[in-house]
């Protein structure tokens, strides 16, 4: 059970819990491309080998798409291998879009995801960028993997983040769909959500959304 009362800061991750995903559809494309089959190596929380190292910021995208090319033995270009990488990629309903929005006025709301330079820009700035917003109004800030240069479930990305956002862990909600992930959120001491695929969010939040919204129209009156 959330306790809201204490909550101050809202961490969403981004894929799976916001922005929809198609792995195979990514799997199928990359091995249309390069006639190879990448599947071991990427996972709906954590890639590995080439896809990890590009997740945490070690690897940039020139380098991925050598590594790519020499694992596969492909010709593929550059472009053709991101676009096959970045098809895992679908859409962020209007709705948690919506949601957002509505959240930041009652709290600190921060997203933190396992991405990489190559998503980033096809996902976080195509999705969050338009009709005259961007991405600082729908988050206090975004801690994303390349950037830190750590992934979860590592325990330094959480500690990270609170020190940085400088909030307790206690007064923190963690959104994930990876249960590792909530694991270790929640073995030091933040309220946790383990979401479920494309689930709607709005229920979760609507007791203290209503609530909050009495709240303002009473104090207006």
């Amino acid at each position: 059970m959330i306790d809201f009362s204490t909550i101050q800061g809202v961490f969403f991750d981004f894929g799976g819990v916001l922005i929809n995903l198609d792995k195979q559809q990514c799997i199928n494309n990359l091995k249309h491309v390069t006639g190879y089959d990448f599947s071991p190596m990427i996972g709906n929380y954590l890639q590995s080998d080439i896809f990890l190292q590009l997740e945490r910021g070690l690897a940039s995208a020139d380098d991925f798409h050598r590594e790519v090319r020499r694992i596969s033995g492909s010709f593929a270009s550059d472009n053709e291998i991101d676009e096959a990488w970045n098809s895992f990629l679908l859409d962020v309903p209007i709705e948690k879009k919506q949601l957002l929005l509505e959240l930041r006025q009652y709290f600190k709301i921060f997203l933190l995801s396992n991405t990489n330079v190559i998503h980033v820009e096809r996902s976080l700035e195509a999705q969050f960028n338009g009709n005259g917003l961007t991405l600082d109004n729908y988050f206090d800030k975004c801690y994303l993997s390349n950037e830190m240069h750590l992934a979860k479930p590592a325990r330094e990305v959480f500690e990270f983040i609170l020190q940085d956002s400088g909030l307790k862990s206690k007064a923190c909600l963690f959104l994930d769909d990876g249960e590792a992930n909530i694991e270790m959120a929640a073995s030091l001491g933040f309220q946790t959500y383990l979401v479920k695929p494309q689930e709607d969010l709005w229920p979760l939040f609507a007791t203290v959304i209503n609530r909050r919204t009495r709240q303002r129209v009473s104090c207006r009156c």
